[in-house]
């Protein structure tokens, strides 16, 4: 069953695990970003995806490697994905929502997906690099509900958001 959620606008959206076969949803996905979101994504600005980029980011193992999308009318509108770090109880995560759907809520609704996926295989940690202008990510951080860690080196911002509700974060730097 695929999970429903209502935007701030009153859109419906559903979000599931990417598949395989989302690969041309996902290249239409990331050809309709602005420069500006590319950039603020992947730190540089990045108007297509190679083939390549396509199966990796569609081909998961939803343990050591999950994504979830967000859609309306079976297009998506966002993606967050995650991607376990040497240490296996870390994992690595991303987002990148649709300059449109922007500021409705979408990066919340993939971060608790994301969540429940990572604490369900065992990652205690989720960890993202964003920069340092990207409010709009670091407020879905602060706001997660979950305890964080923040550093910044040279304009990049690193968010620890730890998992298991039990153990503090080691607060901000």
């Amino acid at each position: 069953m695929t999970p429903s959620h209502v935007l701030r606008d009153g859109t419906p959206v559903t979000t599931r695990p990417i598949s395989t076969s989302d690969d041309e949803r996902l290249t239409r996905f990331h050809e309709s970003l602005s420069s500006e979101t590319t950039r603020l994504r992947f730190f540089a600005v990045h108007p297509h995806l190679s083939r390549r980029e396509t199966a990796r980011f569609t081909d998961v193992d939803h343990v050591h490697r999950e994504a979830w999308v967000a859609l309306v009318h079976d297009e998506i509108i966002g993606v967050g994905r995650y991607e376990r770090l040497t240490n296996p109880l870390d994992a690595e995560v991303a987002f990148v929502v649709a300059d449109r759907w922007q500021g409705l809520g979408v990066g919340p609704i993939l971060l608790r997906q994301l969540t429940d996926s990572a604490r369900a295989v065992g990652i205690r940690r989720l960890v993202a690099e964003t920069l340092a202008e990207n409010r709009r990510m670091l407020d879905m951080f602060a706001h997660s509900g979950l305890p964080i860690a923040r550093s910044m080196v040279q304009g990049v911002v690193t968010v620890t958001m730890t998992l298991d509700e039990s153990a503090p974060a080691d607060g901000d730097s």
